[in-house]
């Protein structure tokens, strides 16, 4: 099983708590001890986690950042679905998903993940090139969502867009030019909610690819959003719709 970096406190104990087993190794600043990493270490010993003592320099050094809360693990891939077919196919119900056309930004895939999380999304959809891949760094913003949110990404976004609508999934992109805004569209059925770039928003043949386009309402001195905070608000648009009536 291929291993990789994890690090964060939010990262580590959401894999500790989901998938211990997957953790082959933990390594802890030695001179911190406050409740936080004791609530760690405890869940990592009953889980029979092996931990290992490190300097805040050595911890620096295996993931690349001194962003790293004295906690890193050495954990295998986790066996998300990584095949657009087989997570559909194991879907019940409507499926909710979030396609990212050409995020550059790990934190702003990190926190997109998240919010995903946290609003239910079957998984987040991506292009391999152009886009930044899912890192260290986007998997500590993520704060564990990394290891529960399928991360599928696609050689060609604009043909899986196309296969999603052989599929009978509903694609609504956001841009800020769209005649219709946000609480126009109907996202009760199988829904695939398209989200842009940071700096040029979605590529033309993307947009084309697209059902509806749909504007979030802004109401202040600002023009757009954050694209994690836009995923966010459509994300759980989406969500309400989707309760009993």
């Amino acid at each position: 099983m291929k291993s990789k970096m994890i690090f964060g406190f939010h990262a580590v104990t959401s894999r500790i708590r989901h998938e211990a087993s997957s953790v082959e190794e933990l390594y802890v600043d030695a001179d911190r001890n406050d409740a936080r990493m004791r609530d760690l270490l405890h869940a990592a010993k009953a889980a029979g986690v092996r931990i290992i003592q490190a300097d805040d320099q050595r911890l620096s050094n295996i993931v690349g950042t001194r962003r790293h809360q004295g906690v890193v693990a050495k954990a295998g891939e986790l066996s998300l679905a990584r095949n657009l077919d087989e997570l559909l196919d194991a879907i019940e119900g409507p499926p909710l998903l979030l396609i990212l056309d050409g995020i550059t930004d790990p934190h702003n895939l990190g926190a997109c993940l998240r919010v995903a999380d946290g609003a239910g999304a079957h998984a987040v959809i991506a292009p391999k090139d152009r886009a930044v891949g899912l890192n260290a760094t986007a998997a500590k913003v993520a704060s564990g969502a990394a290891e529960t949110v399928p991360y599928i990404t696609v050689t060609n976004l604009a043909r899986t867009m196309r296969d999603l609508k052989d599929r009978g999934v509903w694609l609504i992109g956001t841009t800020d030019d769209a005649e219709k805004d946000l609480y126009a569209g109907d996202f009760s059925g199988p829904t695939a909610l398209v989200m842009g770039s940071e700096g040029e928003g979605m590529r033309r043949l993307t947009r084309e690819t697209c059902d509806l386009l749909v504007s979030i309402p802004m109401f202040g001195s600002v023009e757009s959003l954050n694209v994690s905070v836009a995923s966010g608000v459509c994300l759980y648009e989406a969500r309400r719709q989707r309760l009993p009536k």
